[in-house]
């Protein structure tokens, strides 16, 4: 399934990357670690042409967006728009910082945030209704995939 116009608002640990407290993660030769397979499947199967990636892990600026480029691609993922919310605060919460970036940007397409800070749950309606929730230890997987068509299924059906 590819999609063309799409922004997805993506965190890495607990999404990308499991966080499983009673081991490490596989770190790459570029210090950075490894990805889930099934996140990468997932992932790569949203992403098209036409398809933004926004970071917001707290890791967004320990790269620049080239060096991100290239940690996707040698994990196996294709991204030719990819963007970062700003640097923020120390203490600015997730939430807090994608509405101070929807505040002063427009959403102009169709967008799903995937992440697995469960404090986003508290995102305004407009928001949470694009929230795919991941669990920390598992990360984004195949059903994932089946809400995020599901729900621009939807937005289709409503237009």
């Amino acid at each position: 399934m590819y999609l063309c116009g799409m922004l997805i608002f993506l965190d890495i640990d607990g999404v990308m990357v499991p966080a499983k407290s009673w081991e490490s993660p596989k770190l790459l030769s570029d210090g950075f670690p490894e990805f889930s397979t099934k996140a990468v499947r997932v992932l790569q199967s949203i992403i098209s042409e036409g398809v933004t990636v926004m970071l917001t892990t707290s890791h967004k600026s320990r790269f620049n967006i080239e060096e991100w480029k290239e940690i996707f691609h040698r994990r196996g993922i294709t991204v030719n728009n990819l963007k970062s919310l700003d640097e923020s605060n120390f203490g600015v919460s997730r939430k807090d910082e994608i509405l101070n970036w929807v505040n002063v940007n427009t959403i102009s397409e169709d967008f799903v945030i995937i992440d697995d800070d469960k404090s986003l749950n508290a995102l305004p309606p407009f928001l949470k209704d694009n929230l795919i929730l991941t669990n920390p230890m598992v990360g984004l997987t195949d059903s994932h995939l089946d809400i995020i068509k599901s729900k621009l299924e939807n937005k289709l059906h409503t237009v």
